[in-house]
């Protein structure tokens, strides 16, 4: 008996991590209430209920212990569906009441509305909101929600922490999505170069251009750590004729590119370039014809602290793959990161992957380039060994080798990092770390560095460096809003 409730809540783990919205960053924070505002289409799976196996269920908002949602839904389905509210009450309170249940040990009373449509809105007040189908035929919904959450914060699967998750998969809302990020021009030895702005050290130069080029760019304190002598340049025009470069004038122009493989680093030092008073301005458009007019006393070069990650999409003679599979949920990590170029919108869209920032939020990272030539490849991205030299700003991102089958670059579970966005130890450069369960059949998800390190101490996981033929795996991997 004991085995057969284990293999059920088992499966319950699988259906209902396949059929939640996962929340963590769709509520603003208010103490122990907090608002929840979100629009979501999900597909159904078994319900994971004893004895609706032969029922589909969609988990709106998911069971937690603790939690109480209140608010309305609206939505759409494809076939007719009832609203399952649920409740969690003590087991010596179910007197003949519908209830529902995974395990036989926690309970819930049960709300079922059938409103005999596909279609329609209701208000809600429970500790849980499905859309449900008597029928086993899979159903897809399209809902919306506006509420409240009082109590403990969702996570993935608290209600059922004490359950071991084997031979089962994750799979997450939204793991690989689109991120349309604006492209810039600029020039190296004359030909054009077309780049991304992600992070930079400076608040105010990130202020700046995220509002000129609206699209929010990071603010990356560890930047400040890397050593300047092993970063590109790239040259600002501060006044002479008027342009799209990064302050308003000619266009920015660049040190080197990746077809100077051991020169290049997307990581630039900013070098300030102004028109000295009585002298004509004219179009610099290579580090060449910039340090000549300094010579000559036509411009003034001013190097400052600043420091950008500036990765290139297009230079002369090369560019990043372009991927020609759109499916993202078919190796998201293989065959390029790049969905498209457009440069008359002058825009570059990336795939954007979905992980777990220190502390459990969401996080979503891009790739542009790697230090090893096979794993850039296999990405299709730019190989990049100069980052090896950028240690001192490195976060670490953890991958699973094993373990829970998921939207990970290795097919298990997403990665976790060790510094989210907005974090005082944030960069956009990542260790790649791999995180392997010593008993795979025993893994659970884990979903925040507390949870690596809880099973790190227990002897549950080993971890250790990715290497490459004896070379750290590193990346330049900077976090995103892929819908901003």
């Amino acid at each position: 008996m004991n085995k057969y409730i284990l293999l059920i809540t088992i499966f319950a783990v699988a259906a209902v991590i396949l059929s939640i919205p996962l929340l963590a960053d769709q509520y603003a924070n208010a103490g122990m209430i907090k608002k929840i505002q979100f629009t979501q289409t999900l597909t159904s799976s078994q319900d994971p209920g004893q004895g609706h196996e032969n029922e589909q269920m969609a988990f709106v908002l998911s069971p937690n212990n603790g939690t109480l949602y209140h608010g309305s839904l609206t939505f759409t389905a494809s076939e007719p569906v009832q609203i399952v509210i649920l409740h969690q009450i003590e087991k010596s309170d179910a007197k003949g009441q519908p209830t529902w249940t995974v395990d036989g040990n926690t309970i819930f009373a049960e709300t079922v509305v059938d409103i005999g449509t596909n279609a329609g809105s209701y208000d809600f007040t429970g500790a849980a909101v499905g859309l449900h189908s008597t029928n086993s035929a899979t159903v897809t919904a399209t809902v919306s929600v506006d509420g409240w959450i009082r109590g403990q914060t969702p996570e993935a699967m608290q209600h059922y922490t004490g359950s071991t998750v084997t031979g089962t998969s994750l799979k997450l809302s939204s793991a690989s999505v689109p991120a349309k990020i604006p492209l810039h021009f600029g020039f190296f030895n004359g030909s054009p170069v077309y780049y991304i702005v992600t992070d930079t050290n400076d608040k105010k130069s990130a202020n700046v251009i995220s509002e000129k080029q609206k699209w929010k760019v990071g603010n990356a304190p560890t930047l400040s750590n890397l050593p300047k002598g092993s970063l590109g340049k790239v040259y600002f025009f501060h006044n002479g004729i008027t342009g799209n470069g990064t302050d308003g004038f000619q266009n920015d122009v660049f040190s080197n590119t990746p077809a100077q493989k051991d020169q290049y680093t997307p990581l630039r030092t900013i070098i300030d370039v102004t028109w000295n008073i009585g002298k004509v301005p004219e179009i610099l458009d290579s580090e060449k014809k910039i340090l000549n007019a300094n010579m000559t006393g036509k411009v003034r070069l001013t190097n400052t602290n600043i420091i950008m990650n500036m990765p290139q999409i297009m230079w002369p003679g090369g560019q990043m793959s372009v991927r020609e599979d759109k499916d993202l949920e078919q190796k998201p990590f293989e065959g390029g990161q790049i969905l498209d170029i457009n440069t008359n919108n002058m825009a570059v869209t990336l795939i954007a992957h979905r992980g777990w920032g220190p502390d459990g939020r969401t996080i979503y990272y891009i790739i542009t380039d790697a230090t090893t030539e096979g794993p850039a490849k296999m990405m299709g991205v730019t190989n990049t060994p100069s980052l090896i030299s950028l240690s001192s700003a490195f976060i670490d991102l953890y991958h699973f080798t094993n373990g829970l089958k998921g939207p990970g670059p290795f097919g298990f579970q997403p990665g976790i990092s060790s510094a989210s966005a907005g974090d005082d130890t944030y960069g956009p450069l990542c260790k790649i770390s791999l995180v392997s369960w010593n008993v795979p059949t025993q893994a659970t998800l884990l979903e925040n560095m507390k949870d690596i390190n809880a099973k790190k101490s227990a002897g549950d996981i080993t971890v250790e460096s990715a290497r490459v033929l004896d070379t750290e795996y590193l990346l330049d991997c900077p976090f995103v809003d892929p819908f901003q």
